[in-house]
């Protein structure tokens, strides 16, 4: 018996010796080098596997060796248990021809319960493992699938051979998290009821990995065009075009199918394994490292979710990437909503396999390519796939998140009401570069240049760019959202009512709006600092751009310590670098310049890195808001009470918060600002008494620290002042929001010409509209007859905290251009001694300021 079992094991290692040649592995799951480990090394351990395979088998003793875990081949003893081995099959295998998996009570299992339920003191940890060749999802109606589907139920050992030679270099095993057999056991039921509740546990565990790796069943993309176009909602979508537009019912049926041909994507797991290696090829060619923080949750949650995936939208490969790294961790490439302005030739193609559906940058005036539209969407969400869309619309220029486009959210929300079986989660993702390819291509456009469109040459320009140096890049994973819960808090009732394709609820755009706002402040909740925004941030709020070296380590050191000491939110991740290695890496990626004197070297920007700064400098703005306006009360102001330091963040905040997307509500301010505070004096960047704050002597380098983190909130503080001021030089009710608008936008850039300000965005008309439309939504401002803005005397409240900010000089250019420029029926009165008294505050205030 003994030379037998020494015969077996010897083959069994053999034969996995020899799969190994060829066969590679990545692992996902709990394994005991994680960090996260749930698997108890002093109690037994058994594996079991879904089907009854020898080569999944031999997969799993080649991890477990790996990993140091016991081997599933290895004899299983303890209390009343003496097992062979340490496995057993979920199914056995019943046919001759066609052989089908059958779900039965394995007689190991059965063993080990019986030992477990006779001795009080042991248990076994029953560890699900899940071996996949290939990864691919199965076509629906398929006669392949029935002979070669190597992921479900019909097979043979012919069918796993072809599995293992075409897909073993792309095999993934996942270990799940282990479960005690002895709680079930512990549960009280006959021996037969026990067994049933494992297999159900064990069988769901399986039924939902599997959908969480691969995918639903796909079905061909011509069965899914003609079930769509076929569906009820889209038969009445083309009696209405027939009816509206006078035209033969074949015809609106053709145009209804030309539409769902050229939205539906075409999703092809060939096509997805060829852009693996290129994009694998392509990631190691520019970027030194991908970090992905955060994922883990996401496959839970995917298990028993409905996923959609939305990121920021920095660069075009922001949809590769996230893909990339969703399909190397396990988890199933998404149905990525894409602008109709990709479907080019060949990459069209492309990116329709690897799961792009292309839409129309607008629906108006074409109900029935809308109707199609949302009924495609209503069929992904509905039947279990993951989705992904740029909540943002369109790449951010400027390195902000932008203002949420909700068209896709209010087609998902009408979707989620007309049938919410299945729980849908929101996954807000921020994607991050230390160097972002179309940098150059958002400098021109920022400075005026026409924006290009996209050109299957593109894709060549990016190649010739390979040579140069990215740095790293970054996805991490948000909080989720929960559609349902948000639903519960915005409209408790929701459930009593009842949806169909065509209605829409009073309520649901304000829920879009502020769904939205939550995304898009959750996006920012992830946001990941590195080395070239630090750096970014810290050079860009000097005078002239330029930093003595030590300086300059000490200033990035000071500001990774106090965004270590006020953590901005859990999912926020920081480069585990000082001051120095920052510099190194920034200087590597030739973004800041070194120059050398006598005394020391000089780190700075040059004209160019200066305004593409600006850019990654407002990947991490809203993470600094806070303390840079704290710290800019103290600009021109030697000392503050708590209180007034209070309000005046109060007064301010909502505006920011609006622009910025900051994650707290202002009932939340003061305990915000509080904590700031503490963490400012225990810098040494204020010094307190009692009530009182007080900024550092002036000679100080905690000075110089307060005076640089105070600019980083200054510009959007110098959009506000040149509102209002305009506002005031007009007048109540003289100007509508487009002609203030417009002179906000001249002053502006006035203001960059004269006072070197080199942040493109600082004289974006867009960020003046939502200004203009905060000042309404907090009713400083409304809107009369004649569409012209009315005011009283809180906008000159506001002016004059505003003035009291800001640095003399820029005042003064703005004060000069609004008593200078109006109309001269509505030009304030100037006079000589107002003027001299002008004067005198600004020669005052100027040896208060910081320098």
């Amino acid at each position: 018996m003994d030379t037998t079992v020494s015969i077996s094991r010897y083959l069994f290692n053999l034969l996995r010796r020899l799969m190994f040649l060829w066969v590679k592995t990545s692992v996902q799951g709990t394994l005991p080098q994680l960090p996260d480990n749930e698997i108890d090394g002093k109690k037994s351990i058994i594996y079991v596997l879904h089907n009854r395979s020898l080569s999944d088998l031999l997969v799993l003793d080649r991890e477990c060796v790996k990993a140091g875990l016991p081997r599933p081949y290895a004899p299983l003893t303890g209390q009343d248990i003496d097992e062979p081995h340490a496995y057993f099959f979920l199914t056995k295998p019943e046919g001759v021809i066609l052989r089908r998996e059958k779900m039965y009570n394995a007689p190991r299992l059965m063993r080990l319960a019986q030992a477990v339920s006779k001795n009080d003191g042991s248990d076994v940890q029953i560890v699900p493992v899940s071996v996949f060749w290939g990864r691919q999802p199965d076509k629906e109606q398929s006669a392949f699938k029935l002979l070669f589907a190597w992921n479900y139920n019909v097979g043979s050992r012919f069918k796993k051979f072809l599995a293992v030679l075409f897909h073993g270099r792309q095999t993934l095993v996942h270990f799940n998290a282990p479960m005690s057999l002895r709680e079930i056991v512990e549960e009280g039921q006959d021996e037969e009821r026990t067994l049933r509740k494992i297999n159900r546990i064990l069988r769901v565990h399986f039924r939902q990995l599997h959908t969480t790796v691969n995918g639903p069943d796909l079905s061909h993309r011509r069965t899914l065009v003609d079930g769509l176009v076929d569906s009820d909602v889209i038969r009445r979508s083309i009696e209405k075009e027939v009816e509206e537009h006078g035209i033969s019912q074949e015809k609106a049926y053709l145009r209804a199918r030309k539409y769902a041909n050229e939205i539906v994507s075409d999703y092809s797991h060939p096509v997805v394994r060829f852009m693996d290696i290129l994009l694998t090829w392509f990631w190691n060619k520019i970027y030194s490292g991908v970090e992905v923080n955060h994922i883990e949750p996401i496959r839970e949650l995917a298990k028993n979710h409905e996923i959609v995936y939305l990121p920021c939208h920095r660069s075009h490969i922001d949809y590769l990437l996230l893909s990339y790294v969703l399909y190397h961790r396990g988890l199933q490439v998404p149905h990525i909503a894409a602008g109709i302005n990709l479907n080019m030739p060949i990459v069209g193609s492309i990116l329709r396999s690897s799961g792009a559906f292309f839409i129309r940058r607008s629906f108006k005036g074409n109900q029935l390519y809308s109707s199609v539209f949302h009924e495609y969407l209503h069929t992904l969400f509905t039947r279990g796939f993951p989705t992904e869309f740029f909540v943002e619309g369109g790449r951010s220029r400027t390195g902000r998140t932008l203002r949420p486009k909700t068209g896709m959210l209010a087609i998902m929300l009408r979707s989620y009401l007309r049938s919410h079986s299945k729980p849908i989660a929101l996954v807000p993702v921020y994607v991050g570069y230390e160097k972002v390819l179309e940098a150059s291509t958002y400098m021109g456009e920022l400075r005026g240049a026409q924006k290009k469109k996209e050109s299957p040459l593109d894709i060549f320009r990016t190649v010739a760019a390979l040579k140069e140096n990215f740095g790293n890049a970054f996805v991490n994973f948000g909080e989720p959202i929960k559609l349902g819960e948000f639903l519960d808090q915005v409209q408790p009732d929701w459930q009593k009512q009842e949806y169909d394709e065509e209605y829409r609820p009073a309520w649901l755009r304000d829920a879009t709006n502020t769904l939205g706002t939550a995304v898009a402040s959750s996006i920012n909740n992830a946001a990941a600092i590195n080395a070239v925004n630090m750096v970014g941030t810290a050079l860009l709020n000097t005078p002239r751009m330029a930093l003595g070296e030590e300086e300059l380590v000490l200033l990035l050191n000071a500001l990774n310590i106090l965004m270590a000491r006020v953590p901005y939110s859990d999912y926020i991740t920081r480069p585990d670098l000082d001051g120095q290695a920052m510099i190194k890496q920034v200087e590597a990626l030739n973004m800041i310049e070194r120059r050398s004197d006598s005394l020391g070297d000089i780190i700075c920007l040059d004209e160019r890195n200066t305004v593409l700064m600006t850019y990654y400098r407002n990947n991490i703005l809203h993470l600094v808001a806070i303390p840079s306006l704290i710290c800019r009360l103290f600009s021109n102001t030697y000392q503050l009470e708590r209180s007034e330091i209070l309000a005046k963040c109060q007064n301010f905040y909502p505006y920011l918060k609006a622009e910025l997307f900051l994650r707290w509500e202002s009932k939340q301010l003061t305990e915000v600002v509080d904590q700031w505070l503490e963490a400012l004096v225990e810098a040494g960047l204020l010094n307190r008494e009692g009530e009182t704050f007080i900024r550092p002597d002036s000679s100080s380098s905690e000075f110089i620290t307060l005076t640089i983190l105070s600019r980083a909130i200054q510009q959007p503080l110098e959009r506000y002042f040149v509102v209002i001021s305009l506002l005031l030089r007009n007048g109540s009710g003289n100007v509508n929001s487009q002609e203030l608008e417009k002179q906000s936008q001249e002053m502006s850039q006035r203001l960059s010409m004269l006072h070197g300000l080199n942040a493109p965005e600082f004289f974006d008309k867009t960020l003046f509209r939502y200004f203009i439309g905060e000042l309404k939504a907090a009713a400083l401002l409304e809107e009369n007859e004649n569409g012209h803005l009315i005011f009283d005397d809180r906008i000159a409240v506001m002016a004059e905290d505003s003035r009291r900010l800001l640095p003399s000089e820029i005042r003064h250019s703005i004060r000069q251009v609004t008593w200078s420029s109006g109309p001269e029926a509505d030009e304030p009165e100037v006079t000589i001694q107002k003027v001299e008294v002008e004067k005198a505050e600004i020669e005052k205030e100027k040896e208060t300021e910081a320098p």
